[in-house]
């Protein structure tokens, strides 16, 4: 487990108040406990807005900010959860104030039942107020009635912050671009993420469950230091491969069939997004070595493009030439290559966009335009290329290729030199597959 680092967050709330226009005030509010049923919840995750800005680990808190002409080097406020040895006997040990100013480097800490009457003072004199609009109904509601008190009081030194802008429009910007303290966590992840992928393919033999794989994904993502994976685990054999987002997890592995694996941990609050498809008998048909070999070939062509003032746009236009070219060739597809690509037959099989940005969401924030322009790649943008192919099993073509999904994703840091792949440690190669399926087969 990486350390964490106090500084990182300060100079993160620090780049905020920056940004901001003056005299303004920011406020973040933690994510909940949500409830699983009756009297249970969900394991808690916190708020990625949140984590950002101080990496605080617990619900029910506040997070204020101000760049007024009084705090020269602006003021940072948490409200959090007090400490209560009743409550903590039951419910697990609190952080509390004293502890969460001196941890992790706040100017203020309140206890969270002062927010009511502490809000209103805060808040009171600033021009602007920066909060991510809709993201939080409730702490939305409680921050209105404080403003409709503000400009109700009676006392005429008081004033409500003549406007509301959307916080998100700076922080989706500073998350785009990941420091070398996220970098490290998210190479680490995306280790744990491969390793864990290895013991699945190691573990993967007919006559066992799709739920099986996905355990042992989960276990290792454990054993390694990240309890939680960073989305809903994909496990798909057979035909259950071409249903992209495919989370039953629940059928048997059949000799013959390919698994498609989509799988992550979250460290530290941060993602990693792998996808592998290996064949459950340890050897590719030919017809799945076709199709794995031209979705390879698609991906291998996306890396090319990744490097600064590049684009994911032309990442994307590359695979779908990659693919659509390869798809007539085995006669899957019909007429031209430029024909294809214009009308989208290629769709019918590769229905998918080939990236998306990674870091504190699976699917994270940041534009991919800019002016209605493609956004040009720069360092310290990590990324997704994920190409793939699905054919259903009603598929119009010949029987052969029916029930076959193949997607292969990687996790690349651009840099200033091209990019790093963060996911290498994990085969994807077809001989590298097989010599590793025919080594856990002696094995077992």
């Amino acid at each position: 487990m990486l350390n964490f680092n106090k500084n990182e967050f300060i100079e993160r709330r620090r780049q905020l108040l920056s940004k901001m226009q003056s005299n303004s005030i920011c406020i973040v509010p933690s994510a909940t406990l949500l409830t699983r049923s009756r009297d249970t919840e969900f394991s808690f995750r916190q708020d990625s807005y949140f984590h950002y800005l101080c990496g605080f680990p617990e619900p029910d808190a506040w997070l204020i900010l101000s760049n007024s002409a009084e705090y020269r080097s602006g003021l940072c406020v948490l409200f959090c959860q007090g400490k209560d040895p009743s409550v903590e006997m039951w419910q697990g040990r609190r952080i509390g104030p004293r502890v969460a100013k001196r941890q992790f480097g706040f100017d203020i800490v309140f206890d969270i039942e002062d927010l009511d009457e502490r809000l209103f003072e805060l808040i009171d004199g600033h021009d602007q107020l920066y909060f991510a609009l809709h993201e939080y109904p409730e702490s939305e509601e409680r921050i209105l009635d404080c403003l409709a008190q503000l400009r109700s009081a009676p006392k005429q030194s008081q004033r409500a912050p003549a406007s509301l802008v959307d916080s998100r429009v700076i922080l989706d910007e500073m998350r785009l671009f990941k420091s070398t303290y996220e970098v490290n966590i998210m190479r680490r992840a995306a280790e744990i993420s491969a390793q864990a992928h290895i013991k699945a393919m190691q573990f993967s033999q007919a006559g066992r469950f799709e739920y099986q794989l996905e355990a042992v994904l989960h276990h290792e993502f454990a054993m390694q230091g990240a309890k939680h994976p960073a989305y809903s685990t994909i496990v798909g054999c057979g035909d259950n491969a071409c249903i992209l987002h495919y989370t039953e997890n629940s059928d048997e592995l059949k000799a013959g069939d390919l698994v498609l694996i989509d799988a992550g941990c979250e460290l530290q609050g941060y993602a990693a997004d792998i996808s592998r498809t290996f064949p459950v008998s340890g050897a590719f048909s030919a017809e799945q070595r076709e199709l794995y070999q031209l979705v390879l070939d698609a991906q291998k062509a996306a890396f090319d493009c990744i490097e600064p003032n590049s684009s994911l746009s032309k990442a994307n236009r590359v695979v779908i030439e990659v693919i659509t070219t390869g798809l007539l060739e085995l006669g899957l597809l019909q007429g031209s290559v430029a024909e294809n690509i214009e009308h989208q037959h290629y769709k019918a099989f590769f229905m998918h966009g080939v990236s998306h940005w990674l870091g504190l969401d699976v699917h994270d924030v940041g534009n991919y335009k800019i002016d209605g322009r493609d956004r040009p790649l720069a360092p310290g943008m990590v990324l997704t290329i994920e190409p793939g192919i699905y054919i259903a099993h009603d598929a119009p073509v010949a029987k052969r290729w029916r029930g076959i999904g193949i997607r292969i994703e990687d996790n690349l840091l651009v840099t200033a030199e091209g990019h790093e792949v963060l996911t290498l440690g994990v085969p994807k190669e077809i001989e590298q597959i097989e010599a590793l399926m025919k080594q856990s087969n002696l094995e077992s």
